[in-house]
């Protein structure tokens, strides 16, 4: 556990059995919420779940140096726009063969869900920026089995090494999200990783599936992040996906006849029938309250029993285009939490229209008949100045200021006279 990542085998940990990352270290009482830590905590299911005996048997890599995996951090902040829509391919073949979805979608919100709005300095602040890579915080207790969703995409990034794992762990969410069926998440790239596991937030920040006070433990945390009741609602509808194992979080029951088949590793409790479907059904599910081999958490009921919680539960319940919508903006919004993007603006992946290449200027097209220059011609001229260079708070250097002064002064001519005829 102490020595680099990828060296010998002894320095290899068994995802499924080894002590030294304690995959079933989750207490009932700290099983938490966010992707929630508890919603996605069971996420983590069992951290076999979801996936073969292959898989249960491969060894995984973790330092407590520099993380999981064989790929240092990029010291660039951006990733390469190319590379994240390849790993995105890659993403959608990994999910449709192992169903890995709802712990794909915990790795993302486990990662971003540590931020503080009350601190202002990055990393300090916590946040979606690739420090669940590091095995200090893969011991929390909240990322138990976490471990597994790493494994799942260390291949990934290693085949894309200029993604940072930062993008890479909310590319996946995302991707996650949308391949279950849910709604398109407007996301953007090019987060910037921790380059180290001092960096990494202490333990704690993430929620609980089970407090005493379910509503004021909610609002505790997400308040914490900036998000609001709406918010947590949305994002509590995220349970519609995954399953719960007792043995590793203390909640749900060992099977079902939901569960029992799999897909993946049998077992569990789910929160919904259709488990590795993304729909409002989760909200549907616990207003019923008539199924008992559906999981249903502390931080699950208060939504319909808190007045302000259960006006939101209520109507995705009913609506689901609304849910949907209400969801896609809230994932975006917890997904950049704390990031600091490389571009500033950030990358988006999404095919955007191409600009028809701006007209050619020519100064007679747009004389007007006046002695004074049309808005249109102010807005040519403005146009011709940025093409060479310039803009409002940057001056063009001085033999493309006096060429821009001519040509201005040769327009302002030849509109005048063209005026006078």
């Amino acid at each position: 556990m102490t020595s680099s990542l990828g060296t010998t085998a002894s320095s290899r940990i068994l995802a499924s059995s080894s002590p030294g990352v304690r995959l079933s270290l989750h207490p009932p009482t700290s099983f938490s919420l966010l992707s929630f830590s508890s919603s996605f905590k069971p996420f983590a299911f069992s951290p076999s779940s979801h996936f073969s005996s292959h898989q249960r048997r491969s060894a995984v890599n973790v330092s407590s140096s520099r993380g999981f995996g064989t790929v240092a951090s990029p010291k660039c902040a951006a990733s390469n726009p190319d590379q994240l829509k390849s790993a995105r391919e890659d993403l959608k073949q990994l999910l449709n063969s192992q169903f890995c979805h709802p712990i794909l979608v915990r790795l993302g919100w486990h990662d971003a869900g540590t931020y503080n709005k009350n601190i202002e300095e990055w990393p300090q602040r916590g946040g979606a920026n690739g420090s669940l890579r590091f095995e200090v915080e893969l011991k929390h207790a909240a990322n138990a089995g976490l471990v597994n969703a790493l494994s799942l995409i260390q291949p990934i990034k290693d085949k894309y090494s200029d993604v940072t794992f930062a993008d890479l762990f909310q590319l996946a969410s995302a991707t996650a999200i949308e391949e279950a069926g849910g709604p398109k998440i407007p996301m953007k790239y090019g987060r910037v990783d921790v380059s180290g596991p001092n960096e990494c937030p202490e333990e704690g920040r993430l929620p609980d599936a089970g407090p005493p006070s379910p509503a004021d433990h909610l609002r505790e945390v997400f308040y914490r992040m900036g998000l609001n009741d709406k918010e947590i609602v949305a994002l509590s509808g995220a349970h519609t996906l995954g399953r719960s194992r007792p043995e590793r979080s203390g909640w749900g029951k060992p099977e079902t006849k939901y569960t029992k088949d799999g897909p993946g590793t049998p077992g569990g409790q789910s929160w919904t029938v259709q488990w590795l479907k993304f729909d409002n059904s989760y909200f549907k599910d616990i207003k019923a309250k008539r199924d008992e081999d559906l999981l249903v958490l502390p931080t699950d009921a208060v939504l319909f029993e808190d007045p302000s919680f259960k006006v939101y539960a209520e109507k995705y319940a009913e609506d689901k285009e609304t849910f949907f919508k209400d969801y896609a903006e809230a994932h975006a919004k917890l997904s950049n939490l704390g990031a600091k993007f490389d571009p500033p603006e950030g990358i988006v992946l999404d095919d955007i229209p191409v600009q028809a290449a701006p007209e050619k200027f020519v100064a007679a097209k747009y004389s007007t008949g006046k002695r004074e220059l049309s808005d249109s011609m102010k807005q040519k001229i403005r146009a011709e100045y940025e093409s060479f260079g310039g803009g409002p708070d940057k001056p063009l250097p001085t033999n493309y200021f006096l060429n821009i002064i001519i040509i201005i002064g040769v327009l302002a001519i030849l509109t005048s006279l063209l005026g006078n005829n």
